[in-house]
């Protein structure tokens, strides 16, 4: 009975599927594809919680099978993340316009990121206060045991290491090491190394530019072919966001999400506020908010769904492109966008953690000596952060045993972090596409017909 019901669910998904495949031979837009799988997918995931009840054995089997789609997806965006980080990082170096204004251009871009994540710490802050977050009103269940003591198990492995040791974590010894992503710096040393070759390459451009010349070639042949790559891989979207939203919905403990919601609540306020500080900046510089809002959607959404800034890292850069911003600054924000400054999972979400935490252990968290600290640690804490699952609970540790507070109680949201996480995900995207916006906007390179043209928006049909 139980596998004739799994068939049923996987047909189902499938006849979904067809229905999008459909569409997209009618050539309806991208756009208008990923809203609607996200929509479907919302749908047809409640559906299946609403028939067959959580914790069901058809609903983890008909799961499974939908993450053959979903997490399928992810893999192969993960599977390109650092080919496209690192070759992005060394074709900005390659392109003569960006060379010209390197230090000003990645300045700007860290600035920013750094500077819009220590703003998410200051709302993290006031929305955590201003809703009364405390640890203490959290009921600690099976779960949210079993997860404080497998961070209290992480945190001894970092226990101790003071921040020159933690910086130094970021510099890439085997660089060959990171490109598989086996340290949670993998990205960032990536990054690193591949500015490193950038910087030789000027050198060499100077001395020898005919060999230089042939090194751009190869360079801008590489970054060719590994973004038709990444274009085969975007046309799966919709499919991907389908699969990824149903197996999310249906998963998801509701009651666990209605015992907690005053958590929810308050830090979905705080990210809608961030979002909106996002909106504010491009305003005052001058941009259409809601043209961003538009053409940004099909990578936020992605985001929303697959909870992985890195996963997104393709539609980032192609989205900062739609919207007027050049190739080299577009590399560098999204690359640097997915180890340092992320809004959501390294600024709002460790910081309100600080603060529901700090009474735990007798300290004020409206003393203004404890705000500023949060801040300033939460700020450089942001470096090095990993784009993907886990990225918020590692700069959580990080924050919290700079300040010395007990790590192993931000284990007690374990039950909505797969929703909180969601959100994150989606700002610190937002966050890395408006530092790349705003340092086109200050450089004066960034192109307002194609910003305004709607007609310039991704579409992975090429």
């Amino acid at each position: 009975m139980t596998t004739g019901l799994v068939i049923v669910n996987i047909l189902i998904m499938l006849g979904i599927l067809a229905v999008l495949f459909y569409m997209q031979k009618k050539h309806v837009s991208f756009s208008k594809r990923v809203f609607i799988a996200l929509g479907i997918g919302i749908v047809f995931g409640f559906a299946l919680q609403f028939i067959y009840g959580v914790g069901s054995e058809v609903l983890t089997k008909s799961a499974e099978w939908f993450s053959i789609v979903g997490s399928g997806y992810v893999k192969f965006l993960q599977m390109v993340v650092m080919p496209l980080v690192f070759i992005s990082i060394l074709a900005a170096f390659t392109k003569l316009k960006l060379t010209n204004n390197i230090g000003k251009i990645s300045t700007l871009i860290l600035g920013l990121l750094v500077g819009t994540t220590a703003v998410a710490a200051m709302v993290g802050i006031v929305t955590a206060v201003g809703f009364d977050l405390e640890a203490v009103q959290i009921n600690q269940g099976e779960a949210e045991q079993a997860q404080t003591m497998k961070l209290e198990e992480t945190y001894g492995g970092i226990e101790g290491r003071t921040m020159p040791q933690q910086i130094l974590d970021l510099l890439p010894a085997n660089p060959f090491l990171d490109f598989t992503g086996a340290r949670p710096t993998s990205t960032i040393s990536v990054v690193i190394f591949a500015a490193f070759l950038g910087i030789a390459f000027l050198g060499v451009r100077r001395k020898s530019p005919e060999q230089a010349e042939l090194f751009a070639k190869i360079v801008d042949a590489f970054y060719a072919v590994i973004m038709r790559v990444v274009t085969l891989i975007l046309r799966l979207t919709p499919y991907g966001v389908l699969a990824i939203m149903t197996k999310t919905v249906a998963l998801s403990d509701f009651a666990a999400i209605i015992n907690l919601g005053k958590f929810v609540v308050a830090s979905y306020v705080a990210l809608t506020i961030m979002f909106i500080i996002h909106l504010l900046l491009l305003t005052i510089s001058g941009l259409n908010p809601v043209t961003y809002i538009k053409k940004a959607f099909p990578v936020l959404a992605f985001a929303f769904t697959s909870r992985t800034s890195a996963g997104a890292l393709p539609l980032n850069i192609k989205t900062q492109r739609s919207l007027g911003v050049p190739e080299g600054i577009a590399n560098f924000a999204g690359s640097f966008g997915l180890s340092i400054g992320q809004n959501g999972c390294a600024g709002i979400y460790p910081a309100m953690l600080a603060v529901m935490i700090a009474p735990t252990v007798g300290i004020d968290p409206l003393s203004p000596s404890f705000i500023a600290t949060v801040i300033a640690i939460v700020a450089i804490s942001s470096f090095g952060v990993a784009g993907v699952g886990g990225g918020a609970t590692f700069a959580a540790l990080l924050v919290l045993s700079a300040l010395d507070l007990p790590v192993g109680l931000a284990g007690l949201l374990i039950s909505i972090e797969p929703l909180i996480d969601m959100g994150r995900t989606a700002v610190n995207v937002s966050g890395s596409m408006t530092s790349g916006i705003l340092t086109s906007r200050i450089t004066k390179e960034i192109d307002p017909t194609i910003y305004t043209d709607m007609n310039q928006k991704i579409e992975a049909e090429a």
